[in-house]
């Protein structure tokens, strides 16, 4: 498995859905994509895929 270090330009970020409360994290990497993120993934609240986006 890899290690985790605390440097680098690859950061934890939570994902919050647009239509439901429901969240998850992920991580990216703040070197190739230094905007928000904006995903369509599947929401198991809504049971349908929708938009989420990154939180602060």
């Amino acid at each position: 498995m890899a290690k985790k270090s605390g440097k680098g330009p690859r950061v934890t970020i939570k994902m919050t859905s647009t239509e439901s409360p429901y969240r998850f994290t992920t991580t990216k990497n703040k070197r190739n994509h230094p905007q928000r993120l904006e995903l369509r993934r599947y929401d198991p609240v809504l049971r349908r895929h929708v938009l989420f986006k990154e939180e602060k």
